[in-house]
């Protein structure tokens, strides 16, 4: 599972003209499920950007009060090595992905942080305000 985490001063996401999800100041988590992540890879990725040390004073998101914003994005699984056209090869099917997305919200919840979330398989205008900018990059499968 990879997810680029960026500290943002607010987030939203919209479907359709329509607000899906939207937070205040905290992180917007952008998540793409590779084939074979599992509900231990949510729950990894989740307790990592629950206590990413990036706020002013070294302080994480649950220590600051922040919010998530969790969206589905498959194309993190891209692969650009060779030609000009990304193969997603590596990203796992909807039906399967759909659930570790959820579970990655749920296990922020669950750890104490207000989260909203993307549109899962829709066509999403996300909008992202990253404060500093900070971004980080996190992997399941890559020691942190």
């Amino acid at each position: 599972m990879r997810c680029v985490v960026q500290r943002v001063a607010h987030a939203r996401v919209t479907v359709d003209g329509r607000v899906v999800g939207a937070i205040a100041a905290g992180v917007c988590a952008l998540v793409g499920v590779a084939d074979g992540d599992a509900r231990d890879d949510a729950a990894l990725i989740a307790r990592k950007v629950a206590t990413l040390r990036i706020f002013e004073g070294e302080r994480d998101l649950l220590e600051v009060g922040g919010e998530a914003l969790v969206v589905s994005q498959f194309t993190l699984l891209g692969d650009a090595r060779k030609g000009r056209r990304p193969s997603w090869i590596a990203a796992a099917r909807p039906e399967d992905a759909e659930p570790l997305v959820a579970a990655v919200a749920e296990e922020l919840a669950a750890l104490g942080a207000r989260v909203a979330s993307g549109a899962f398989g829709a066509h999403m205008l996300v909008e992202i305000a990253n404060d500093g900018p900070v971004t980080i990059l996190l992997d399941s499968k890559k020691a942190f």
